[in-house]
């Protein structure tokens, strides 16, 4: 059996398998976390959601939720709204959710996804608790390796860090068609003088809004001498927030940066 023939077999057994679960549409639905929140916010009926987590307000969507009701993340507050379904993440809200499960709460806990193949089976899940159909997931796209001299991507976050293989957003990158500019570990702590001396093409970095002691690495004029302005590449940070559908929107966004670099290459 083909490894596509396989992957096809078990999406749809689960499909089936949350259908079935979801044969009463939840009226009261409550979050606990922000990936939580954007996927209601993407998903639910409003009508349908009594509470998103506090968390969604740092971190807001760029599209309106003025409106959607919030809880301030207390056990009273959550219980005092009846919820027939309570959405987790596995990492989040840990001692809260557990005391939700003491009292008998619905709390349905979800796994996020790990890998771009899991991500059409988290949303269908999604969609078959809120009462709606997993068949509306969004299916990956064929996997897709960069080509051997495809321009180098570097993720930088804060305080220096960036994003090596066997990560998410690594998975990310290559999809979009970039070679990753780390090869070592997942996460590294980057040596300045490292980068100066063997530049990527570009770099994917998301600016705070106000001077911060973890941006300095970034901003070093070093760095942004060894790397022109067209090589800084502008991101939906809120797309790497949290793993969902929107992440095939953000490997499109990636796609077009890179024939944008790629011509500019050959341009020079």
């Amino acid at each position: 059996m083909s490894r596509w023939l396989c992957r096809g077999i078990c999406l749809f057994g689960l499909v089936i398998g949350v259908a079935q679960a979801a044969a009463v549409r939840p009226e009261r639905v409550v979050s606990l976390d922000l990936c939580m929140d954007r996927m209601l916010a993407r998903h639910a009926d409003p009508a349908q959601v009594v509470a998103l987590s506090p968390m969604h307000k740092r971190f807001p969507l760029p599209w309106p939720l003025e409106g959607w009701p919030s809880h301030d993340g207390s056990l009273e507050q959550v219980f005092a709204l009846e919820p027939d379904l309570i959405l987790v993440g596995q990492h989040n809200a840990l001692m809260l959710r557990k005391r939700l499960q003491t009292l008998q709460q619905p709390v349905e806990l979800v796994i996020l996804p790990r890998t771009l193949d899991e991500i059409a089976a988290y949303e269908g899940r999604v969609l078959g608790l809120i009462g709606r159909s997993p068949a509306e997931a969004q299916p990956a796209p064929r996997p897709l390796q960069p080509a051997t001299n495809a321009p180098r991507l570097l993720l930088l976050g804060p305080n220096g860090i960036g994003t090596g293989p066997d990560t998410f957003e690594d998975q990310i990158i290559r999809q979009a068609g970039w070679r990753n500019y780390l090869t070592g570990v997942r996460y590294e702590r980057l040596d300045l003088e490292r980068v100066v001396t063997d530049p990527p093409d570009a770099i994917l970095w998301s600016s705070p809004d106000a001077q911060a002691l973890a941006s300095r690495f970034a901003e070093h004029p070093a760095l942004q001498h060894s790397v022109p302005a067209t090589g800084w590449l502008p991101t939906d940070n809120w797309r790497w927030q949290c793993p969902g559908p929107w992440t095939w929107d953000l490997i499109e966004q990636l796609r077009q940066q890179l024939q944008y670099s790629s011509h500019n290459k050959r341009m020079k």
